[in-house]
């Protein structure tokens, strides 16, 4: 006794095919990944300023202070700093990423905080210098930033686009 066959498809389902957007509205998705990639430029750079400034301002208060309180605010402004450095660069990155649609993002916010940082450690012409060497929290904020803006591209690129 034989059961009778069941008709199987030999080609696969194919998925339904998405309408192809007007040209207004490649030219607007456009327009909004340029304006996301100068925002992310220029939150790079935000973000540089203000870590150069509270590292000179909170070095500025432990370098005031002696003995026990002196550890105590420090070890409260490096903890403080880094968290913040953290995880203000893993939403930058993550800003970037959905903003522009590109992997490579994360290199529109992480060369301007590099060049800002690295100015941050050149005296000026009148002597100024918003890192000096013995700028602990500084330099540990600085650690933090690159390995976090390390971590986060090396993530982005590894990591498969998600399916639109």
């Amino acid at each position: 006794m034989t059961l009778p066959a069941v008709p199987v498809s030999t080609l696969p389902e194919q998925p339904p095919t998405a309408a192809t957007p007007s040209p207004a509205e490649r030219a607007l998705d456009r327009a909004l990944r340029v304006a996301g990639g100068v925002v992310t430029v220029w939150a790079g750079v935000l973000l540089a300023l203000l870590e150069l400034i509270f590292a000179t301002w909170a070095w500025n208060i432990v370098q005031g202070l002696s003995g026990v309180p002196q550890a105590l605010v420090g070890i409260g402004a490096v903890a403080v700093g880094v968290a913040a450095v953290v995880a203000s660069t893993v939403l930058l990155g993550s800003y970037a990423r959905r903003s522009t649609g590109g992997r490579w993002a994360i290199v529109l916010a992480a060369l301007p905080w590099f060049v800002v940082i690295v100015a941050g450690g050149v005296r000026t012409v009148e002597g100024d210098l918003a890192l000096v060497g013995d700028n602990v929290l500084g330099l540990a904020l600085i650690v933090a930033g690159a390995i976090t803006f390390a971590v986060v591209g090396f993530r982005q690129l590894v990591t498969p686009p998600p399916v639109r």
